[in-house]
């Protein structure tokens, strides 16, 4: 098989959802850098990838697939490496939720109106952030109440849903507001901390 190719920056979360993927999984790929917020638009040729013009998009060995969760299931179940994704149809099920999670209440919220406010906006729309730590706490606390006993969030095992979750915290991180609230949930700080910590991750989380 060739190699596979990840169009998209690395600065942007869902590429580093599936780039970790890839990662993890021992495969070596490509990325293609695509940069959605370009002055001169988004490239003519990258909607024949992702015909909304998001990022990231892949391909292998002529199939093209867009839509990060997509691709980090599809990479997990093609490629040799550990498995990351439970047989137990439960746990599956709580991995699925916890990406939707993120998708829908903590990325936003988290990387956007929290991180990205603070860090890129002269001045900070205090407003944005403070509705944005609101909804961050909230998925914080539910993240706690779903975490499994262990040291990755379905417990023993690493999953997609650790992978998923990791990127927007790291974003969340790099503001004081986004440190001080993760600390008051120790069991996401520990989590954090352990996943931040992982050999290869560094790059792809800061």
């Amino acid at each position: 098989m060739g190699k596979p190719i990840v169009y998209g920056a690395d600065y942007s979360v869902y590429v580093r959802i599936v780039c970790l993927t890839l990662e993890e999984k021992g495969v070596d790929y490509e990325l293609v850098p695509v940069d959605v917020f370009a002055s001169e638009g988004i490239p003519a040729w990258y909607l024949e990838h992702h015909p909304f013009g998001r990022v990231p998009a892949f391909e292998h060995d002529g199939f093209r697939l867009f839509e990060a969760s997509a691709i980090a299931r599809f990479v997990d179940e093609t490629f040799e490496g550990p498995t990351l994704q439970p047989k137990d149809a439960r746990d599956r099920a709580r991995m699925n939720q916890i990406i939707g999670i993120f998708d829908a209440y903590g990325y936003r919220s988290m990387v956007w109106d929290v991180a990205v406010e603070r860090l890129e906006n002269t001045p900070p729309d205090e407003a944005v952030i403070a509705t944005g730590l609101g909804q961050a706490e909230t998925v914080l606390r539910v993240l706690t109440s779903l975490k499994a006993p262990g040291p990755w969030l379905l417990g023993s095992d690493l999953t997609l849903a650790d992978l998923h979750a990791a990127p927007v915290i790291g974003y969340f991180v790099k503001v004081a507001e986004g440190q001080k609230l993760l600390a008051e949930f120790p069991d996401i700080q520990a989590w954090w901390t352990h996943i931040a910590a992982r050999p290869g991750f560094a790059n792809r989380l800061t």
